[in-house]
C-alpha cells in the first residue's frame, strides 16, 4: 500500500486511547501521536504513553510522541486563552511536564504561546538539564510569534502552525497567507513545519467530510507543509479511524498531483 510523504500526527483522547483503536488508526497511517497535557492526570498521560508504545511494537514501526505543553493557557467555560501578563511560555507546571516527558522518553515537546527564540533555548535548557534528548516544536498561536517568525524558526527542531489560537489575535481572513509564509520560511531553513488545527472538523460528527474540508488538507500539503495534524476530530470525534484514513486518501492524492506538476515541469 502506498503512503504519504507528509505525515499524520492525531491527538489522542477518549475516542482512541484503547490498544484496539490506536493499532487501526496507525494501521490507517497515522505516523505521530499527540498528547495534550492542558488536560488529564500524569498517571493517564503514562498509562497512554505505554499502549502507544506496545501499539508500535505490534505494529513494527516507530510513532514518535508528542508532549504538547499547556503554557500560561487559561480555560474558560467553553473556549481558552492564555494570560497575557506571563513573561514566558513555560510556566512553573511546564518545568515539572518536561521533567516528566523527558523520563517517558517522548521524542518531540511542543511548547504552548511561544513568544520570542528565548522561549525555545528555555525549554532545551530544561531538557538538557533533565538529560533528554527530545526534539523542540514551537507552535505559532501570537501575533508576537509571526513577528518574530525568523527567529524562532532558527532555534526550533520544527514549526506548527496553530490556527486556532492564532485566529484569536489575528484577522480570519489573513491566517491562510500567515500559514503559507511560515511554511515557506520553514522549507527555506530545512525545518519541518505542521499545519493545525480544524483541518477535518466535519469529521467529528460525520464519516466524510466536507469539501472545504477536503480543500484544507490538500491546500497544507500543496504549500509544502510536511505534516498535518488532527486534534478533536482524532481525540473526541465518533470516527478517529476513518478520519485517519480520509486524511492519508487526501494526502496521497496532494502529493501525486503535485508529482504529475513536477513532471511536466522538468519536460
Amino acid at each position: 500500500m502506498k503512503k504519504s510523504k507528509a505525515q499524520i500526527i492525531a491527538t489522542i483522547g477518549p475516542s482512541s486511547h484503547k490498544f484496539a483503536t490506536l493499532f487501526d488508526m496507525t494501521n490507517h497511517q497515522m505516523d505521530v501521536a499527540r498528547l495534550n497535557f492542558s488536560w488529564d492526570t500524569l498517571e493517564y498521560h503514562q498509562k497512554q504513553i505505554r499502549v502507544i508504545r506496545e501499539v508500535a511494537k505490534k505494529i513494527g514501526r516507530a510513532i514518535p510522541i508528542i508532549q504538547d505543553l499547556p503554557g500560561p493557557r487559561i480555560q474558560g467555560e467553553a473556549s481558552h486563552s492564555y494570560n497575557i501578563t506571563a513573561t514566558s511560555a513555560l510556566t512553573p507546571r511546564d518545568f515539572e511536564l518536561v521533567q516528566f516527558g523527558v523520563a517517558q522518553g517522548v521524542e518531540y515537546i511542543a511548547v504552548s504561546y511561544v513568544g520570542s527564540a528565548k522561549d525555545i533555548m528555555l525549554c532545551r535548557e530544561i531538557i538538557e538539564k533533565y538529560g533528554g534528548k527530545s526534539k523542540i516544536i514551537a507552535k505559532i498561536e501570537r501575533k508576537i510569534a509571526v513577528d518574530l517568525i525568523d527567529e524562532i524558526i532558527k532555534v526550533s527542531d520544527a514549526v506548527m502552525v496553530a490556527r486556532g489560537d492564532l485566529g484569536n489575535e489575528i484577522p480570519l481572513e489573513k491566517i491562510p497567507f500567515i500559514q503559507a509564509m511560515i511554511v515557506k520560511k520553514c522549507k527555506a531553513a530545512g525545518k519541518p513545519v505542521i499545519v493545525a488545527t480544524q483541518m477535518l472538523t466535519s469529521m467529528i460528527e460525520n464519516k466524510v467530510p466536507t469539501r472545504a474540508d477536503v480543500s484544507d488538507v490538500s491546500n497544507a500539503i500543496l504549500q509544502g507543509a510536511d505534516a498535518v495534524m488532527l486534534s478533536e476530530e482524532s481525540a473526541v470525534g465518533k470516527y478517529p479511524v476513518e478520519t485517519i484514513e480520509m486524511m492519508e486518501r487526501i494526502v496521497l492524492e496532494a502529493e501525486e498531483h503535485m508529482g504529475r506538476i513536477l513532471s511536466i515541469n522538468t519536460l
